[in-house]
C-alpha cells in the first residue's frame, strides 16, 4: 500500500506548483487582485458586546481542506496518480494519511460537508434550507474559547453553505458563534446578472468593460446580495485594493480565457490567511463538479486544479510566520462518485449507495502529525470534528465520531 501510494509523484517545478503561460498568468493576476478587492470588503472589528480574542486554548491553528466528489480511481490509485502530483509526490511523503475515510451519511454536498464539521451524520435539507442539527467546530470553538467571529472562516464555492457555518439548531449555541463565510464564485456571478438585468449586456461581450461591471457590483453596499456574510463589513474598499484590480483586469482583458471558481477560492482564502490569520478555516474547493455537466475531461482538469492548488496552500502554511509549525492542515473528499455502468451514469453523480461512492480518504499535515505513516484502519467522516475540536483545547461534546489517536495535541 505505501509504496504504491508513493510512486509518481514530482515536485512542482515553480513555487506555485506548475509553469504558467502568459495568458495563464494574467488570469491568475486578475483572481488574486479580485480575492484582494473582496478581502478589502471584510474587515471584522470587535463590537462592544463581543468577548474580546481570549487567549485560551492550545494556540493551534486549523485548515480544513474539502474537495467535492472524486473516486480513488481517479486520486490515490495507481491510474489515479499521475492527477494528484503534488498530493502524492510532495504531500503524501510527510503526511498522515487515511486511505479509507468513509462517508456512511447522505452523499450530497450539504450534508456531508455538515457531518464533516460536526462529528455526527447530519440528514436535513440537500439544499442548505435547514441549518445541522448539531454544532459545528466553529460554533465549539468560539463559545468555549470566547473567539471573536474573525478566527473563523469558510470560503466556498456551494453558497448552501450559508445556512452551515452561520449557526447550527441547537439551542444553546446559535448565530453568536457563527463563521465568516465567503463565496467568491458569486462576486462574479453578481456582476453578470446585474448587467443583464440593466440591459447592459454589451458589457459582458466587451472584456474591458467588465472591470465597471465588477467594480460596481463589489462596492455596492449589499454584501449578502454578492454571496457572502460577514461580521461589521467596511463601507469603503482600501485604495490599494482598488488600484491592484485595475492593474489586474488589464492584463485580464487582454489575456481572455475562461476563470476557475477554485482559483478564486484559493486567492481567497491567502488573502483572509495573511489579513486576519484564523485559527480555523475551512476551504472547499468544487471545480470536480463539473462532472455533473458529463464532462470526464472537466472533471480530471477539476482534480488536477484542486491538486494545485491544496499544495499552494501548504505553500502558505510554511511561508506565513502566523501558521508555520502550528498548523494542522487537513485534506479529504467529500465522497466518491457512482460506479461506472451504474444506471446513474457513473461520474457524473455521487448517490448511489456503492463502495465508489463512499469510499474516500483523508491525509493530515503540520503540527498534529507526530510522524509521516499510512494507516490503514478505517475511519469515518465524523471522527475529524471531535479530533480537530480536542486540538484547539475544546472539551468534547456529544458526537457520533471518536477521537482519531494518530493526531498528536
Amino acid at each position: 500500500m505505501e509504496k504504491d501510494l508513493r510512486v509518481g509523484g514530482q515536485s512542482g517545478s515553480t513555487s506555485d506548483g506548475d509553469f504558467a503561460s502568459p495568458v495563464e498568468e494574467s488570469r491568475r493576476a486578475f483572481l488574486h487582485a479580485a480575492g484582494l478587492l473582496i478581502a478589502g470588503l471584510m474587515l471584522p472589528q470587535a463590537s462592544a458586546d463581543e468577548p474580546l480574542r481570549a487567549a485560551a486554548g492550545s494556540g493551534h491553528k486549523i485548515l480544513v481542506v474539502i474537495i467535492g466528489g472524486v473516486r480513488r480511481a481517479e486520486t490515490f490509485s495507481r491510474e489515479g496518480l499521475e492527477n494528484i502530483p503534488h498530493l502524492a509526490g510532495d504531500l503524501l511523503p510527510h503526511a498522515l494519511f487515511y486511505p479509507y475515510a468513509r462517508n456512511e451519511g447522505v452523499t450530497a454536498h450539504f450534508n456531508a460537508i455538515s457531518s464533516i464539521l460536526t462529528g455526527n451524520w447530519q440528514r436535513v435539507d440537500d439544499w442548505g434550507k435547514l441549518a445541522p442539527t448539531t454544532p459545528t467546530l466553529f460554533e465549539q470553538f468560539r463559545k468555549q474559547q470566547r473567539v471573536g467571529a474573525s478566527d473563523t472562516w469558510v470560503v466556498a464555492s456551494n453558497k448552501a453553505l450559508t445556512s452551515l457555518i452561520g449557526a447550527s439548531s441547537a439551542s444553546d449555541f446559535g448565530p453568536s458563534y457563527g463563521a465568516n463565510v465567503v463565496f467568491p464564485k458569486q462576486l462574479m456571478l453578481t456582476a453578470v446578472v446585474d448587467a443583464l438585468r440593466g440591459g447592459r449586456t454589451a458589457n459582458m461581450a466587451d472584456r474591458a468593460k467588465v472591470e465597471a461591471e465588477l467594480e460596481s457590483a463589489m462596492q455596492g453596499s449589499n454584501y449578502e446580495g454578492l454571496g457572502w456574510n460577514v461580521f461589521d463589513a467596511a463601507e469603503k474598499l482600501d485604495p490599494r485594493v482598488q488600484a491592484s484590480l485595475k492593474s489586474a483586469i488589464a492584463d485580464f482583458v487582454h489575456g481572455g480565457g475562461p476563470t476557475s471558481g477554485d482559483e478564486l477560492t484559493f486567492f481567497m482564502t491567502r488573502e483572509i490567511m495573511r489579513k486576519f490569520s484564523p485559527s480555523v478555516l475551512t476551504v472547499a474547493f468544487s471545480d470536480v463538479e463539473v462532472a455533473h455537466f458529463g464532462s470526464y475531461a472537466l472533471h480530471l482538469s477539476g482534480i488536477r486544479t484542486v491538486d494545485r492548488l491544496t499544495y499552494q496552500l501548504w505553500q502558505e502554511v510554511q511561508a506565513n510566520p502566523a501558521y508555520r509549525d502550528k498548523t494542522t492542515m487537513v485534506v479529504l473528499p467529500e465522497f466518491g462518485r457512482d460506479p461506472d455502468g451504474s444506471s446513474t451514469n457513473g461520474f457524473f453523480n455521487h448517490r448511489a449507495n456503492e463502495e465508489s461512492t463512499r469510499d474516500a480518504w483523508m491525509m493530515a499535515l503540520g503540527a498534529a502529525v507526530d510522524k509521516p505513516q499510512i494507516v490503514e484502519r478505517p475511519i469515518l467522516h465524523i471522527d475529524l470534528c471531535p479530533t480537530l475540536a480536542s486540538l484547539l483545547g475544546c472539551r468534547p461534546l456529544e458526537s457520533q465520531g471518536s477521537l482519531l489517536k494518530e493526531f498528536r495535541a
